[in-house]
């Protein structure tokens, strides 16, 4: 193991290259911002749209630059998305300036502090690739269960720690995370346990995409040819519906236990 080492180590730094790919999608005009470009294809309905309703009030956290929360925005009644990054607000901000959506508020706040918000504030709560940044993860669960309303859904996406690639990093000594921010990630069981834990029933769960040690390199590709990029994308998902295990992360729609 020793001896892959090095070519592990390569490949897993390539995955800078998905930063250079936002760039790249605002260079050659495919967006106003640099965004990723998993945000400009539509290989699919987003995930958890076909449960959100005209009348739902609806919080995001962690909304980074709004893409889901504008998103969503067009299907319900109003949205609040939280984010602790000035930058990616302020993005989140001229993008509903562009598109004239008025039903959206972009605020600044940690989520590692508790939110202010009443009980059971909302409809639905987005909760996409969060928990893994978060150190008080049982306090921000707490939180999300607080807010539901009794009908309430949330969906949370969170990372897979068990794929082939990450085994393999694991084995040549390598942190398996996919992004050094990460606190903690989860396999199928650790996931289940943990909303279980927090007074959760999980009402759906499915995988992401496939996770792929050549990641870096597909954004890269993505920032310059959408249609290729969307080629690949729904050869991954596909993949990944074969095997959840490979997945590069979890899609899980809860609602609080009774």
């Amino acid at each position: 193991m020793k001896l892959l080492y090095p070519f592990v180590w390569l490949i897993k730094k390539t995955k800078v290259l998905s930063a250079v790919s936002m760039r790249l999608v605002q260079l050659t005009g495919k967006s106003k911002y640099a965004i990723h470009p998993k945000h400009l294809i539509n290989i699919e309905p987003l995930w958890y749209l076909a449960d959100i309703n005209r009348q739902d009030v609806v919080l995001d956290l962690g909304c980074h630059n709004g893409q889901h929360t504008l998103k969503t925005a067009v299907k319900c009644r109003k949205i609040i998305g939280l984010d602790y990054d000035r930058k990616q607000l302020t993005i989140a901000r001229n993008s509903a300036a562009d598109k004239h959506i008025t039903n959206v508020v972009f605020r600044q706040f940690n989520l590692e502090q508790k939110l202010k918000f009443k009980d059971q504030s909302f409809d639905k709560i987005l909760c996409l690739d969060v928990l893994e940044h978060i150190i008080r993860r049982n306090q921000l669960l707490a939180s999300i269960r607080r807010l539901l309303k009794p009908r309430g859904l949330a969906f949370i996406a969170i990372p897979n720690l068990n794929t082939s690639w990450k085994q393999l990093q694991k084995k040549v000594g390598l942190n398996p995370f996919a992004d050094p921010d990460h606190k903690i990630e989860y396999s199928l069981a650790q996931a289940k346990n943990i909303l279980k834990r927090a007074g959760f029933d999980i009402i759906s769960l499915r995988a992401v995409t496939y996770d792929s040690p050549w990641i870096g390199f597909i954004d890269l590709l993505g920032g310059l040819s959408l249609r290729l990029y969307s080629k690949i994308a729904l050869y991954k998902k596909a993949k990944a519906g074969q095997n959840i295990n490979e997945s590069t992360g979890f899609r899980i729609v809860i609602k609080k236990s009774l």
